[in-house]
């Protein structure tokens, strides 16, 4: 995967378009706002979140908790150790999976791409457990708190059910009523024929 700086978020699929407007609103409500005051970007933020997690077959709501606890949602976070961006990528990430240049891991997408990406690595490592895979991402396999603290973020602060739509309404047909209560009228049926005068 060569890393790109994508200027356009890409465009997250969703069973519906109502379904989709949903999630954004529902999801742009709990981001914090001092981090990103501005609702574009929350919203190309979050369409790049959801696109991204869903490519890699991760639940989006667990990388939104994942974002959370690594860097508060700051796009130029720096830990410690050197971990850069939105999902804390060590530099070394970008000579395995990308073109070698660890600037580019403050951009918005490529950082979340290679998040996704290396989450969905330690996954596959783990054979589907997402506590262990956690642990290999922060580099604490085995140790309770990071599995439990994005666990408790996701769980907490960005679970979601999709609102459940009501069906469709369906045109209703109406019958005569019997003879006895029914009355004449001048106004012909839709698709008939006016009756005949007499």
């Amino acid at each position: 995967m060569a890393a790109r700086a994508d200027r356009t978020p890409p465009e997250p699929i969703f069973p519906t378009p109502l379904a989709k407007v949903h999630w954004l609103t529902a999801m742009d409500e709990r981001l914090p706002l001092r981090n990103k005051p501005e609702y574009q970007t929350r919203i190309e933020f979050l369409k790049t979140v959801h696109y991204e997690a869903t490519r890699a077959g991760l639940d989006p709501q667990m990388v939104l908790g994942l974002i959370q606890v690594e860097s508060g949602f700051k796009k130029y976070a720096v830990s410690s150790a050197g971990a850069r961006g939105y999902m804390q990528i060590m530099p070394f990430w970008t000579g395995l999976i990308g073109d070698g240049d660890s600037r580019k891991l403050f951009d918005m997408r490529t950082n979340i791409r290679m998040g996704c990406v290396i989450m969905r690595h330690y996954l596959d490592l783990e054979h589907g457990d997402l506590y262990m895979a956690l642990g290999r991402y922060n580099g604490s396999r085995g140790k309770p708190e990071y599995p439990n603290a994005v666990t408790a973020a996701w769980k907490k602060n960005w679970a979601w059910v999709p609102e459940k739509l009501p069906p469709p309404v369906q045109p209703t047909v109406t019958t005569n009523a019997p003879a006895s209560n029914a009355k004449s009228s001048s106004t012909p049926v839709p698709g008939t024929a006016p009756a005949p005068k007499r």
